[in-house]
Formats: structure tokens, sequence, C-alpha cells
């Protein structure tokens, strides 16, 4: 079958990951008969230097009409200036809403060989295979802002509809019945108002699943237990402010944020893929950056855009015994353990598939 993927790398290390996605992609295409065609687009610091805009016309339609979206990153020092009106943000805020991606998934799964890399003990860690079902085009990220009296009073606004809710809570509840069957809605509604219209909401939903194991929880107590009891947590749904702080505190679990993959979703199939770490300008041109979150993303575009379990399968397996035979980019090595780059791991990760 052939599949067109639109390729946003962005700007740091985004397109230095993405491109090691894009051949452990080619590797599956080759073992299971598939072509995998790439349309490159800008977004973010690089499309603001090209264009004046974070996110040009062009690359929306790009994206809508693909199969999938394998993202990079977005941001860096030269834009990195919180009073500009344009900024790279801004171009993921905005591809979010115009493809209608509601729905971000982070799955969070412990991998045995990296059971030390994380700073949390062993034993607590042990079992940890959790996803995070974060809303992703509601809440205090899209609500009204601004500044008042003399630019000395700033506001935010958290604003939800019971369908925003509804539907993220659905996903939620359908993706748990592959799963463990388990589902913890996490709010503030002992304090917030959208927060009280959440729990009614989700309530409702889960009356709907009386398969589905179904608790509440407060943000803050979840981020404890988070840590204290990773393993106890199967899907967690929750806003989008709630998703993207819990999401980042999870990541920890496995050790870095270089190994966690992430998938955007629409009503349909079309789906927004991409690691969850940032930009990091830091390391970028170095060839030392971990690609295997962005090659984890692009088994998520396997699975959920694409309908290619099998084929995702083997990229996630590939990834596995990569680790257990001992290969480490820097992010994950442990000390006096030899390190390979970026490039060596995408080569070892598609000879695994392949």
């Amino acid at each position: 079958m052939d599949f067109n993927i639109a390729v946003l790398a962005g700007d740091g290390i985004g397109a230095e990951v993405t491109a090691e996605a894009r051949k452990v992609l080619d590797a599956v295409g080759q073992r299971y008969g598939h072509t995998f065609s790439y349309e490159e687009g800008l977004v973010g610091g690089c499309a603001i230097d090209a264009t004046g805009t974070a996110l040009p016309d062009v690359t929306v339609a790009l994206c809508k009409r693909s199969a999938g979206v394998l993202f990079g990153a977005v941001g860096g020092p030269k834009w990195d200036d919180p009073t500009a009106k344009v900024r790279p943000e801004q171009g993921l805020l905005a591809i979010r809403k115009g493809l209608g991606l509601f729905a971000n998934l982070r799955p969070v799964k412990l991998t045995p060989a990296l059971i030390d890399a994380s700073t949390i003990k062993p034993e607590v860690l042990e079992g940890t295979d959790l996803l995070v079902v974060r809303e992703l085009t509601g809440g205090i990220y899209f609500g009204e802002r601004g500044r008042k009296d003399d630019r000395k009073v700033a506001y935010d606004t958290m604003i939800y509809s019971a369908a925003e809710v509804e539907r993220v809570v659905r996903m939620a509840c359908e993706l748990a019945k592959g799963r463990r069957g388990m589902v913890t809605s996490v709010d503030k509604a002992n304090v917030l108002e959208s927060s009280r219209l959440w729990r009614e909401t989700a309530t409702r939903v889960a009356a709907d699943y009386p398969e589905i194991q179904f608790q509440h929880l407060l943000v803050d107590a979840c981020a404890m237990h988070l840590i204290r009891r990773p393993a106890s947590f199967d899907v967690i749904v929750t806003s989008n402010m709630f998703g993207d702080i819990l999401t980042d505190e999870a990541s920890m679990l496995a050790g870095s944020m270089g190994m966690l993959p992430s998938a955007s979703l629409a009503e349909g199939k079309l789906g927004l893929y991409e690691p969850i770490h940032g930009s990091a300008p830091d390391i970028a041109g170095q060839g030392i950056a971990n690609p295997i979150g962005a090659v984890l993303s692009s088994a998520l575009l396997l699975r959920h855009s694409l309908g290619l379990d099998e084929e995702a399968n083997a990229v996630e397996a590939a990834v596995d015994r990569a680790l257990a035979e001992g290969y480490r980019t820097a992010d994950i090595a442990e000390p006096g353990v030899e390190q390979v780059g970026t490039t060596a791991m995408g080569d070892i990760l598609a000879s695994m598939v392949g």
C-alpha cells in the first residue's frame, strides 16, 4: 500500500529525529510491502523566518491531504521572546485547532532494560504501563486572555463545554477497552467550576461503559500517585493544562523525555505524531539527540492513522530489542556505557525492523 506522510520537522533537533523516524518507516515499508512518500512543510521558528507566520496556510493544506503527520519540535533561543507577537509555539497550537486534533495520547511504558535510568526506585516502577489522554483544543490554553489596569493585572480563562469533555472521555474509555479496562479522570473539582462540569460529564459518559473501572482523582493527588504508585494507572484522561503538566512528570518515570512518543488525534483517521521532547537547541546539530521518541511516534502513526498494527508492533519490538542489547544514546546511557549517536541509533532500529 502507498501512504503519503506530511513531515513537519520544525526547529532544533526536530529535523534530526524525524529523519530517523523516516528511516525506520522505510524499513517497515521494505519488510511489509508498503511505500511511504514524504512531503515536507514549515512550522515554528523556521516558518516565521521564511514566511512571517508560525503556521503557513500551505502547511495546513499539506497536512489535510496526507495520511498522517510526522512532527518534530518547535522553538529555540532565536525566537525566545515572550512578548513577541509571533512565536513558534503558536504554530503548534494553531495546527491542533486547524486539524481538529482534540485528543493527545501519551503512552508511558517502562522498558525493563531502562528501569535503572529513572530516579524512581525500580520496585516502584515495575509494571508501569499507562496512557494519558489529554484534551487538546480547549481549556486555559485557548480561553480568553489579556492584561488590564495598565497591564498590572493578567488573566487566562479556562473554559470547557460538555461536548468537548464528552468526546475526550469517550475516547479514553474506548482505548481502555483494549487495555486493562481502567480509566482515571483527573480534575480539580473541589475548586474549579470548569472541573465540576468535567466531572459531571465524565460520570455521565462512564455510565455507558459498565465494563470499565472508572474513578475520579484530583490533579494534585494524581501528581503524587504517579510517583508513588505509577503501575496502578491504566488510562488517565484530563484537561489540556493538567495533561501538559502530568505527562511531563510521567515522562521521568521512563528516565528521559527523549524516549516517549505522542499522538494527537482528530475525529477521523488523521493524526499528528511527535516525540514529547522539545527542540533541545543546546544539542541541536551535534548528532547526539535520542530519536527513539520520534521512532515510537511513527509506530503510533502506523497504528492509529494507517491501521497497521503488526507494523507498529514491529517498530516497538525493535526499540525494546535495541535497548535490551545495550544500545544507548547520551541521555539514557549509564556511566561507562558506550554511547551511539542519533544516526547510528536510527540505523540500528531500522535494521531490527527489517
